[in-house]
């Protein structure tokens, strides 16, 4: 599993659309393939839409369970801290390369500012409700 599946798994509700692979997706949508009461050109129905998972509140709650004060509003180990994520260089580097950094990666500073807010920005794409100021 990649660390940004792992973060989506944390944040969002098991069941929820973005915490499906493409495996869970596709054994999903067999059964009703597999259906013969309904005629071949019947249009099958859209699942329908997950509610937006409110972030700030998943992770301002995990936040008030910690012990520690974790800055995971600007900080990305500081996220996948409270997360209780590998937050290592190379974790970092590893997520950077899942999210497509084509930055310097020795330049640890402006790589964990990007993927902070890349992190965000896919949250919001996942169907997660991310204040804009989290995304920028």
């Amino acid at each position: 599993m990649s660390i940004f599946s792992t973060i989506l798994s944390k944040i969002f509700p098991v069941g929820h659309p973005a915490t499906q692979t493409s495996a869970d997706t596709a054994s999903a949508q067999a059964p009703a393939q597999a259906t013969t009461d309904a005629p071949a050109n019947a249009p099958v129905p859209a699942p329908a839409a997950a509610a937006p998972v409110d972030v700030e509140a998943v992770l301002t709650n995990l936040a008030q369970q910690r012990p520690e004060t974790l800055n995971w509003r600007a900080s990305i180990v500081d996220l996948m801290k409270l997360l209780d994520l590998d937050s290592s260089l190379a974790a970092r580097k590893q997520l950077a390369q899942e999210l497509h950094f084509s930055g310097d990666m020795n330049d640890s500073a402006q790589m964990n500012v990007w993927l902070h807010k890349q992190v965000m920005v896919k949250l919001a794409e996942n169907g997660g409700k991310v204040p804009d100021d989290l995304k920028s």
